[in-house]
Order: structure tokens, then C-alpha cells, then sequence
């Protein structure tokens, strides 16, 4: 099954789900825009709509897609519109891209549960998976090849 994440730069999002037992592959790109087949200048520039984001492949049987969620909610401010960190712009937004109707009802009853923690309100936008970009290969597993884990 996929799962489509976007909660800031997707190099930390990608080496924190790449670990996570039941998930068989990830992918990094750029999905949420109006402009086909970007690159990552594009994206860059704020112009596309774009969010970087994380598409994981997993198996249901090993991770619960409500896993990936709390998972996704822990490890990003989902307060911050279109920032993360240092990271400033529409690109580095907090979503999450539902591949059919289950991930989208998941979703939803997370983003409520997840309200009630904070004294601020929740800007995760939750809409359908959309065309989906793989990044350039050097920002895939950028974080391993960098680091040399």
C-alpha cells in the first residue's frame, strides 16, 4: 500500500519512515501543484504549489496506516503554515495525500485527535493523492548517502 506525507523537508521525513519497521520503500518528490513534472528548482522557487513530500510503500500486515500517522504528527509542528523549522514556504507545508477513501477518514479522525494537544489550530491540509513527482535522485535517501549510514 502507499502513503503520501509532506511535513517539511522531505530528506528528514524520508530517513525517519525509511526506518520504520513495515515500510518497504520510500520515495521523495514533490506532489500538491499545478505544474507537471517540476524540479526541484521549481519547487524551490514557490511558484508551483508543490510540497515536498515522502510516498512510502508498506505493508499493512507489519504497520497500520494510523501507525504512519502518529508517526507523521510526532515529528513535525503541524501548527506552522508553510514552515518547518528554517525551512519557509508553501513547499514545506504539513499534508497529507490520501490514496483512497480509508487514508482520508484516517486521516481526518487523526488531524481531530491531534487538535486536542494544542492550543493552536492544526494547518495539515488532508486531500486526495494527487500525481506524485520523484524527486532528482540526489535527494533521494540524501540523508544516508550524506552522512554514510
Amino acid at each position: 500500500m502507499k502513503a503520501t506525507f509532506a511535513a517539511g523537508c522531505f530528506w528528514h521525513v524520508e530517513h525517519l519512515l525509511g526506518h520504520t519497521p513495515g515500510v518497504t520503500s520510500t520515495k521523495v518528490g514533490y506532489t500538491g501543484g499545478t505544474v507537471p513534472s517540476p524540479t526541484y528548482r521549481d519547487v524551490c522557487g514557490d511558484t508551483t504549489g508543490h510540497a515536498e513530500a515522502v510516498q512510502v510503500e508498506f505493508d499493512p500486515d507489519r504497520i497500520a496506516y494510523e501507525d504512519l500517522l502518529k508517526i507523521f504528527w510526532k515529528n513535525h509542528d503541524p501548527t506552522t503554515p508553510n514552515r518547518q523549522g528554517p525551512d519557509i514556504g508553501s513547499q514545506y507545508r504539513s499534508a497529507v495525500f490520501c490514496h483512497d477513501d480509508s487514508q482520508m477518514e484516517a486521516a481526518r479522525r487523526s488531524r481531530a485527535e491531534v487538535a486536542e494537544k494544542y492550543d493552536r489550530p492544526i494547518v495539515t491540509e488532508i486531500r486526495a493523492a494527487e500525481p506524485f513527482y520523484e524527486a532528482e535522485e540526489y535527494h533521494q535517501k540524501y540523508i544516508e548517502k550524506r552522512y554514510n549510514l
